[in-house]
This record gives C-alpha cells, structure tokens and sequence, in this order.
C-alpha cells in the first residue's frame, strides 16, 4: 500500500506478540486509552475483536467508534493494519 504511514509498516512486518495497543495504526494515546479502559490494552484484544466481527470492514468501524470514539480515518486506518497483518500472518 503506498501512502501507508511507518506504525503501519512497523505493525504488519512482523508478529504481533504482546504489542501495546498504541502500536496499531491509528491508535494513539487518547485512543489507546479509550480502548484500555474498555479493557483492551494489548493489540492482539483488538484482532480478538476484529475476529469476533468476521473482519467485516464496517462492523469493527462501528465498533471502534462506540468503543473509543474514533475518527472514519482512525477506525479506517486500524482496520486496514489488522486486516493487512492477518493476510500476512494468518
């Protein structure tokens, strides 16, 4: 994907492990918070969510923007890491 920022490039490159939240696309500290609070804290939570939804695009949009109040762009931008991760890694 061109165009796509260095967190994104650092994420899909390699195993997810216990990466912190924070380290999604899209996700920053006020995000990562938000989604802390709601109990996910590491990224593999948010890809357990992802699963849940049946990585359906619009499904975990509308999940990040109830959960941790998203921007389209933020949501947009975490859904394509983790979808892009799973091509790569599931």
């Amino acid at each position: 994907m061109s165009g796509t920022s260095q967190k994104y490039k650092n994420f899909v490159a390699e195993p997810m492990g216990n990466k912190a939240v924070t380290e999604l696309a899209g996700i920053g500290e006020t995000l990562g918070g938000r989604l802390t609070e709601a109990g996910f804290d590491k990224a593999y939570t948010v890809l357990g969510q992802y699963l849940v939804l049946k990585k359906d695009e619009e499904l975990f949009k509308d999940w990040m923007k109830e959960v941790c109040h998203a921007s389209s762009k933020q949501a947009s931008d975490c859904y394509n890491c983790l979808n892009d991760w799973c091509e790569e890694f599931l």
